[in-house]
Parts: structure tokens; sequence; C-alpha cells
């Protein structure tokens, strides 16, 4: 019999009902130190007074009116993300397969508005995650995520990770632009690195193609920049971000050049609930913080630290952890054991992760994290590992 509560996630048996710092409080009053971050959402940890503050003063004054009329928040959250970022212009949607797919129509009207129509296809890269709805899983192209769901939505050629000469060979006449994530978070934790980066931002100005980035999961600061495609030099022509951008509030956004979004004119994109005067206030209260002096100095001071301490952990226990990946706050273990049973492991210790693609956990941290706590998650990781060695050959002697 059917639950009625839908039954798409497999969930852990436990609940929160309160949060704190980077700590969450079950319902039955243990305390877990949160490596997952709602998934790279809470980049400022739980209950942080200066959200907390911004959230409760705009919920007692007006938390909707829709995008028919002017909403102030918007205006001054886009100029902010503006002034902070190669864009001109930005809409606002509720989630990252939101902005994605605002990215996808963004990318085709750009031709489609200088009578190129024809070209409509996305190079997308293979382990890639771009969110759930129709387009968005095309895009992503995993098997496991379009099964069972009809014909695959046209418009996107999969190239394997890292082959840039299939990706050349992959641009043709229908080809409008390479959508990409810098880092692939849900695919495993795999930087596609800075050079190549650079080489897809030439390959796009060569052949008059869009490069279109999701910075979804590795934005605001995730990675020790504002956004991960700095560390490269370079800039995209249009941007999908959410997550760490309402810090725990459901908020999404898009983000173009005046060149890129010159075909969004009225009436071709819109959004009920997108960029409301609740979420804006948030995604503000996120700005005042991340791009405070010494913010993203901090992330890398203490990203550096926590990789440091996980080396050391993997050398230790070279049975159980294989490498350690990633960038900043975005970091994966790969595992020689199956990474359900390592992220099992650390949550009966009090430590949240999360699963991804290639066998990885994943990292992912408040950004406000200090070494104290970092200490506190390497000795959970290393009693964890400790105890997953000993089990098999525990096991073997019986």
């Amino acid at each position: 019999m059917i639950t009625p509560l839908l039954p798409t996630y497999s969930r852990a048996d436990i609940a929160f009902e309160r949060g704190e710092g980077p700590y969450l409080y079950s319902t039955t009053g243990e305390r877990f130190l949160d490596f997952g971050g709602g998934i790279a959402v809470n980049v400022l940890g739980y209950t942080h007074p200066h959200l907390v503050a911004a959230l409760t003063a705009q919920a007692g004054k007006l938390w909707h009116t829709s995008n028919l009329y002017r909403v102030p928040g918007q205006e001054q959250l886009a100029e902010r993300l503006v002034g902070a970022t190669f864009a001109d212009t930005v809409f606002f949607g509720n989630s990252g397969a939101e902005a994605v797919e605002c990215s996808i129509k963004m990318a085709r009207k750009y031709h489609a508005a200088r009578g190129e129509p024809q070209c409509y296809r996305l190079i997308t890269v293979e382990g890639a995650f771009h969110g759930r709805t129709l387009a968005t899983i095309a895009a992503g192209g995993q098997k496991k995520y379009l099964e069972g769901f009809g014909p695959k939505v046209e418009g996107f050629d999969q190239v394997p990770f890292g082959d840039h000469e299939a990706l050349k060979r992959a641009i043709g006449p229908e080809t409008a632009g390479i959508l990409i994530e810098p880092i692939q978070g849900e695919g495993g934790i795999r930087p596609l690195g800075w050079d190549y980066l650079r080489e897809l931002r030439a390959l796009c100005d060569e052949h008059g193609l869009l490069l279109v980035l999701d910075e979804i999961q590795t934005g605001f600061g995730r990675t020790g920049k504002l956004f991960a495609h700095e560390w490269a030099g370079i800039t995209p022509d249009i941007m999908a971000i959410a997550k760490g951008l309402g810090g725990g509030f459901p908020v999404g956004a898009c983000l173009a050049t005046e060149r890129a979004a010159a075909g969004m004119t009225s009436g071709t994109h819109g959004s009920t609930f997108g960029g409301n005067p609740l979420a804006m206030a948030v995604g503000n209260a996120v700005l005042d913080i991340v791009l405070a002096p010494g913010f993203l100095e901090h992330v890398n001071r203490i990203a550096n630290y926590l990789r440091q301490q996980l080396s050391m952990i993997a050398d230790k226990h070279r049975s159980i952890i294989e490498d350690v990946r990633g960038e900043g706050l975005m970091l994966g273990l790969k595992c020689k054991v199956a990474n359900t049973d390592v992220v099992n492991a650390l949550r009966e210790r009090g430590l949240l992760s999360v699963g991804a693609g290639d066998n990885i956990v994943r990292l992912l941290p408040p950004l406000i994290i200090d070494e104290t706590q970092v200490r506190e998650a390497i000795a959970i990781i290393n009693d964890a590992c400790g105890a997953l060695a000993y089990q098999p050959a525990k096991d073997a002697a019986k």
C-alpha cells in the first residue's frame, strides 16, 4: 500500500526538530554535525541570526505579490548579483532546476532571435546532474533518471567527461552552446579542471556558441570563490544558481550577459512564486554575509585545513578511502567500500554526509565551520573508517 507521502525518497529513519550553527538536533534528542548542509544549501548553517532577522522582518510585512508588479527586493538582489559577477541581468525562480530551465530556454532563444532557430542543441557531459524536470534530466543524460518517463527531450548531446576532442567533434550546425558544471556534484565531486574551462570558453568564442554554467552546487563560496569559474579566470554567458543563494530558503536564479539575454523579452518566460519578497529578503541577507570582507578567506583557510586532515585520514585508512577530491568545502571521499556503508557509519557516530556517483561520499559543510568542528568531524571519520576496516577481518575470523 502506498504511503500518504509519495515514496520517491529512500529516507534515513531520523527526523530533525531544530538546528544551530553547523549542528542538527533530532526529535529524539541526538546531536549531529552536518557535513551535508541540506546538500550544499545551508551555507550559513542553521538559525543564522542575520538570516532569521531578515526573514522574520519580511514575514511581518509581505510574503507574496506576484511578478505583475515591481518587487523592490528583486531589484536590489539583482543589482548586487550583477555587481558581484559577470552578469548584466538576472531572472529569479524557485529552484536550481528552474534556473537551468531558464538557461536552456535563453540559449535557444538567443540563436532564434539572431535568425538561427536551427541552433537549439546543447552539448553536455556524461555524469552531469542538472535537475529533475523532463528537460534537465535529458540534459544530464543519466539513464537512472530518464528511465520510465517516455521519450527523452530532444536537444542535448552528451560527451565523455573531460574529453575535449569528443566535445569539439560534437559541435555541429545545430549547436547552440555548452552546458556544464565546473565540478560535478551528484556525479561524484569530479572537477573538470580550470584549464578545461578555459578551453571551453575559447571554443565557444571560436564557434559563436554560448557557455552555460551550472553553478548551483559550486556557487556562493562553496569552492572558496564566489563562483567556481572565477578560479579559471573566465566568465560564462549564462549561469544557473540556487542552493546557497537562499541559505535554506527556496530560491534560484539565471544570470546572463546582455548579449545572451537579448531574446528574452516580455512574455517569453515567467514564474508565479519566483523572486517573492520572502525569498529576496533571505537572498539579500545571505549576500550580506558571503560578500563581507574576510568571509571567503575564512572558507579557503578552513577548507585547506579540512583537506589536509582528510588526506591524513586517507593515508591511514587506505583500505577504506582511495582518494580525496574536490575544491574548497566541496569535497569527496572516493571509497574502496560501498559509499552507503561509509555514510551510514558516519551518521551512526553523529556526522551527516551525502553519497554521490562514482562511489563518493560528499562532504558539504556550512561555510561557517571552524577548526574545532573540523577536528570533531575528522575524529568521527577516523573512527568510522577504523570500524569499517576491522569489520571484514572480524567477519572472516568467525
